[in-house]
């Protein structure tokens, strides 16, 4: 993956263009799959998607202009910073709110690209079409609200979301909740290999430490080499891994502290039921931050924990 500030000109047209022609494909999807159950908000889809589309062709025509014919082939992701987009537009039946959710997210995320790529750019022509697009995404909940007031009934309309805010949530938050996550399930296969093979709080109780330092360590270095937020502003990368690294921390260090009670079986016993709080913990933020049914996310929880819990168990008791 190659980061924004290394982008040329050149290459930070090319990358516009496929996000256009990207955001203007999943948004004629989200009107092909919207228009059966709710054909209005579907022709909503089908502006935007024109929109879209007219965009890509100004920055086409810049770019012939500039650099010819030949653009190079740069997509969103093999550009350090992008959000993921969960591929929503492939699950039928299309719900509204999800799709309003995912269609905020875009236009927060390119308004956000071309501020930066305004920002780095030196030729004025690319400067200005850059700025002007940027200014175009921010006034676009304005224009969305004008077609949505055209071609949307009172009867489905609903107040749009702060499309900054489930940015910010979804940049900031989610690499502590992800490391939240992974620490409180990686770590337990050591931790009860280590209880069940030596039966001593003490010394479980050090496995259980070590292990959620050296997760929060690894986590941590991941998250702050992902992304150095030249592009997505999420502030210091450092910063980030150091959120994503104490809560991996966290998520391991709470089935450990149990096993400060000096009574072995007794640690456990309290030990499996902080487990079992952390499976139930971890499916209702899977389902409140990431979109996860509840019955989906429990179940690839619970299944998943069980197995880890199962194979250190299994592993010390050899």
């Amino acid at each position: 993956m190659k980061n924004f500030s290394d982008l040329t000109e050149k290459e930070l047209l090319a990358l516009a263009i496929a996000l256009e022609e990207e955001d203007s494909r999943i948004y004629d999807e989200f009107a092909h799959g919207l228009a059966d159950n709710y054909p209005d908000t579907a022709k909503l889809f089908r502006a935007m998607a024109s929109e879209e589309s007219g965009h890509r062709h100004r920055l086409l025509e810049l770019f012939q202009a500039r650099f010819g014919d030949h653009i190079p082939l740069i997509r969103r992701q093999d550009v350090k910073g992008f959000v993921e987009r969960k591929p929503v537009w492939l699950t039928r039946p299309l719900g509204l709110d999800t799709v309003r959710r995912q269609a905020e997210l875009m236009e927060a995320e390119t308004k956000r690209f071309y501020t930066r790529a305004a920002e780095r750019s030196q030729d004025t022509a690319i400067r200005q079409l850059l700025g002007d697009l940027a200014e175009e995404e921010r006034r676009h909940e304005a224009k969305a609200e004008r077609l949505e007031a055209k071609y949307v009934s009172p009867q489905v309309r609903e107040q749009e979301h702060e499309s900054e805010r489930r940015l910010f949530l979804l940049q900031i938050v989610q690499p502590g909740l992800a490391g939240l996550m992974d620490g409180s399930v990686s770590t337990l296969a050591p931790l009860f290999a280590a209880a069940f093979a030596t039966q001593s709080s003490h010394e479980t109780f050090l496995v259980g430490l070590a292990a959620s330092i050296g997760a929060g360590i690894s986590m941590g270095f991941a998250e702050a080499l992902s992304d150095n937020g030249s592009l997505t502003g999420r502030g210091s990368p450092w910063l980030r891994g150091l959120v994503c690294g104490a809560m991996t921390t966290l998520g391991g260090l709470g089935h450990a502290l149990p096993y400060l009670i000096p009574h072995f079986w007794t640690a456990t016993a309290v030990a499996i039921a902080v487990v079992a709080v952390e499976l139930a913990v971890i499916a209702w933020i899977r389902n409140r931050y990431m979109d996860t049914p509840l019955l989906s996310a429990a179940f690839q929880v619970v299944v998943g924990g069980l197995l880890v819990f199962g194979t250190g168990i299994l592993i010390g008791s050899a």
